[in-house]
């Protein structure tokens, strides 16, 4: 899977429209393998973000869990956390 597309799912404050598109965008990218569609395509790939945010949406909206909601910058710490140790400071 694409390493910039997010858990979004049992966050507390809840996923933004922001980052349900930018992981939408993300996703269609991937699939396509393309940064930025050709005006030709440009409609369909559109239109694509467009239909994976929404199914994310109601995906995120419909899942239920018991566990507690994570917290955004202790997860936030833990990435960099890890990338310094891949990547070095």
């Amino acid at each position: 899977m694409c390493r910039n597309i997010k858990t979004l799912f049992n966050f507390e404050p809840p996923a933004t429209e922001l980052e349900i598109r930018d992981a939408s965008l993300q996703f269609v990218r991937k699939l396509s393998g393309f940064a930025v569609p050709s005006k030709a395509n440009e409609a369909a790939f559109n239109q694509a973000v467009e239909d994976v945010a929404t199914a994310a949406r109601v995906l995120i909206r419909s899942m239920t869990t018991s566990a507690e909601p994570r917290d955004r910058e202790v997860q936030a710490q833990k990435a960099r956390e890890r990338s310094a140790r891949r990547f070095g400071p």
